[in-house]
C-alpha cells in the first residue's frame, strides 16, 4: 500500500501539502500525489546513505557472522557486482572464500 504522504524518493513518512504538490522536508523532493507511479523500484541505500545500484562494488561495513561458517565475514571485505533483490536481506553477491550470500544495505559502503 503506497501512501501519497510518502515520499516516493526517500520513503519519508513525513510528506506534507505545499501549494498542490507534496514536500518532502529529509530529502527536499516535490511531487504530484496523483502521479506517483505505483511500479517504481525501491531505492537501496548503504550504510553511509548512498544510493547502490546493480554491478556496483561495496565494502562490508562491520564484521558479519555467518550461519555455517567457522568464523565471520570481516570489515573491510570488497564486493564485487552486486545485484539488488526485493526482501530483508536486498543485496545478492559472490563472497570469496564465502559463496554466494545475500546481504542487508545497512551493513555495507559504497566503494
Amino acid at each position: 500500500m503506497n501512501d501519497s504522504s510518502s515520499c516516493p524518493n526517500c520513503n519519508s513518512p513525513y510528506g506534507y501539502p505545499s501549494d498542490g504538490l507534496m514536500m518532502c522536508p529529509e530529502c527536499g523532493h516535490e511531487w504530484n500525489p496523483e502521479e506517483v507511479d505505483e511500479d517504481e523500484q525501491t531505492v537501496v541505500k548503504d550504510a553511509n546513505g548512498s544510493t547502490l545500484q546493480d554491478g556496483d562494488s561495496v565494502v562490508i561495513a562491520k564484521d558479519l557472522p555467518v550461519k555455517g561458517a567457522p568464523k565471520p565475514i570481516k570489515a573491510g571485505t570488497k564486493v564485487k557486482n552486486i545485484r539488488l533483490v526485493d526482501g530483508d536481506h536486498n543485496i545478492d553477491c559472490k563472497i570469496d572464500g564465502f559463496g554466494s550470500m545475500a546481504l542487508k544495505s545497512e551493513f555495507v559502503k559504497k566503494a
